[in-house]
């Protein structure tokens, strides 16, 4: 079927990219899904640093790529051997699909599944290869593909088209009550930020918890750890308008990370989710004796930060990494949405704007300059139609 998305030509572009237009927005061909997949007609896609990170060359993926990694849509049909979800049936992407069966996928969401991440830098699905093609020549120099050409996915998902064929074990079914963009954003920033002081960093009763880097993923650890109310939670960013909207959202503190050292604040549990050298380093030296820095933030491969060993020994701290928030996203994904059920967690807030597929390159600026929280591409009925107006009902196989 002929779908369109947000492709990613080149890799390094000079900024503004709305001005140097590294992401095209295009038609494609999608393959019809495989035994294990299912065909979704994207709701809600969010733009994350995740996304960025691949434009501006820090995480370095193969292009022409369909970029986007969290989004949530309908089920439109479903591959012979997907026997536990129904057309019209609302799913959550996971960017790390498990396969269930590796020695990371043994450790209850502590290590990263070895075959999901394989495909993930692969550019290719879980079961193996790209379901995505050229419809016209795309990208340049020795990158460039011809059309019918494959085009690579981006985490498993590729969120940022009208529709996915992702693998069924990327998929996280939620109930009707949980809107597009909630459930979008359940994907990523909630599950890596939330997952990071519930799973990571596990507060105990009375325990202060900060957080650095107030972006879409801080924000998200920030209200989690506020939704828990087990201590006060402390908010740490270089950008007043962040500052304040922590405190809106339930912060007992907001800090500049100038005035979080100056002041001597030490915590249990310090969330590092900027991404960083400098939030990295502010990150430990906030972490108290005996206490856990939980680093989410994906910095450049050649980034280097510099701490001192004998505070981590003398003081017993810890210092660990979590990648997706140290998530099992099927059980996860629907814990998060009761919480936001419930009214604890409030996910709605994280959502600074609202834009377009065609707005993506623009997005990707706004992200850049540190003003986003979360911003969400949002889909109609009208974008799926104008894919592919002859595209046959599809078919239950439940």
């Amino acid at each position: 079927m002929r779908i369109r998305g947000a492709v990613l030509k080149r890799i390094g572009d000079e900024r503004p990219y709305a001005t140097s237009r590294p992401i095209a927005v295009v038609e494609l061909e999608l393959d019809e899904p495989g035994p294990t997949e299912v065909l979704v007609r994207i709701e809600a896609a969010g733009v994350c640093h995740s996304d960025l990170s691949v434009v501006d060359g820090n995480r370095v993926r193969p292009v022409p790529m369909l970029l986007g990694h969290e989004a949530a849509g309908r089920v439109e049909r479903v591959g012979a051997e997907v026997d536990d979800l129904a057309v019209g049936q609302r799913v959550v992407m996971a960017f790390l699909p498990r396969c269930g069966e590796c020695d990371g996928c043994r450790t209850d969401g502590r290590l990263p599944c070895t075959r999901g991440s394989a495909s993930n830098n692969a550019g290719e699905l879980l079961g193996g290869g790209r379901r995505l093609h050229a419809v016209a020549p795309l990208g340049d120099g020795d990158d460039a593909v011809g059309a019918g050409d494959d085009v690579h996915h981006h985490l498993g998902v590729s969120g940022f088209a009208t529709h996915a064929v992702v693998d069924r074990r990327s998929l996280v079914p939620v109930d009707d009550d949980v809107p597009p963009e909630v459930a979008a954003v359940l994907g990523c920033a909630v599950l890596t930020g939330g997952g990071a002081v519930v799973n990571a960093g596990r507060p105990a009763d009375g325990d202060i918890v900060v957080v650095v880097g107030l972006g879409g993923v801080g924000m998200a650890a920030l209200i989690t750890a506020v939704s828990l109310g087990r201590g006060p939670v402390i908010g740490v960013d270089a950008v007043p308008e962040k500052l304040a909207r922590a405190l809106e959202l339930g912060a007992s503190q907001a800090l500049s990370p100038a005035d979080a050292l100056a002041a001597g604040l030490k915590a249990p549990v310090v969330v590092e989710a900027a991404g960083n050298v400098r939030a990295f380093e502010t990150a430990v030296a906030l972490t108290g004796v005996g206490g856990t820095t939980v680093t989410v933030g994906l910095p450049a491969p050649t980034a280097e930060a510099t701490i001192k060993p004998l505070g981590i020994t003398a003081e017993a701290r810890t210092i660990v990494g979590s990648y997706l928030g140290s998530a099992v996203p099927a059980r996860d994904i629907p814990a998060y949405a009761q919480m936001w059920r419930e009214g604890r967690l409030p996910v709605e807030a994280l959502i600074s704007s609202r834009t377009r597929l065609e707005d993506v390159n623009a997005a990707m600026d706004s992200l850049a300059d540190g003003a986003a929280i979360r911003q969400v591409i949002l889909f109609g009925e009208d974008d799926a139609a104008s894919s592919d107006d002859d595209q046959e009902a599809g078919h239950d196989h439940r």
